[in-house]
């Protein structure tokens, strides 16, 4: 399929609407819009992660542009209507899911025992693994939203759950990236303390 994007502005947007896949005008406020949105600023955190690894990380860059590319199709997904359907329309299955967990296993392998909450940070990828983590899940807790309000009677709201298993493992795998870089790196991740053993700066 070829993609010709000859304009960036179109100048169809400036009442406050925006086209689904399959051409319905639908507000920006609207559910479906805000879901897609999400992931969409979920690939742009990833992306700004992979400009942070290093020699010692750098085997996270094709596995990041892998998960990219399917953020996308996965927000190509979310931004099409449950009655319209297209040919190689990319649809989140056990089998994306099956990846995940995999990876998930993979880089778990060697990581030390986890004794306290960690907070973000540790090193600039960590971090931003970090961010990407918490993205994942506001996109996750919005794809909740968007299914709800199917169940509720709003039809255009349907979604397959696969969807939300999807994100919910993704975020599950950036975690434990983020302490799989540091242990690379040879880097530690801040913990959280119990109240009374911190203390205030100054």
């Amino acid at each position: 399929m070829t993609i010709r994007i000859d304009r960036v502005y179109t100048r169809s947007g400036d009442t406050g609407t925006t086209g689904l896949v399959g051409g319905k005008r639908v507000s920006k406020t609207d559910l479906r819009v805000v879901a897609y949105g999400e992931v969409d600023e979920l690939n742009a955190a990833i992306g700004l992660a992979k400009e942070h690894l290093s020699p010692a990380t750098e085997e996270l860059f094709e596995l990041l542009e892998y998960l990219q590319q399917e953020l996308f199709d996965l927000g190509s997904e979310l931004a099409s209507p449950p009655d319209f359907q297209y040919p190689g329309i990319w649809q989140a299955g056990e089998g994306h899911i099956k990846v995940l967990e995999n990876l998930c296993d993979r880089y778990s392998e060697g990581l030390p025992e986890l004794r306290s909450f960690i907070l973000p940070g540790g090193s600039l990828l960590a971090a931003s693994l970090h961010v990407a983590r918490t993205v994942c899940r506001r996109a996750e807790r919005q794809v909740v939203m968007l299914r709800e309000s199917f169940t509720s009677g709003e039809a255009s709201h349907k979604v397959s759950e696969f969807d939300l298993i999807y994100l919910n493992r993704l975020s599950d795998l950036l975690f434990i990236l983020c302490r799989w870089s540091l242990l690379k790196e040879g880097k530690e991740a801040p913990l959280w303390k119990k109240g009374e053993s911190r203390k205030v700066p100054g």
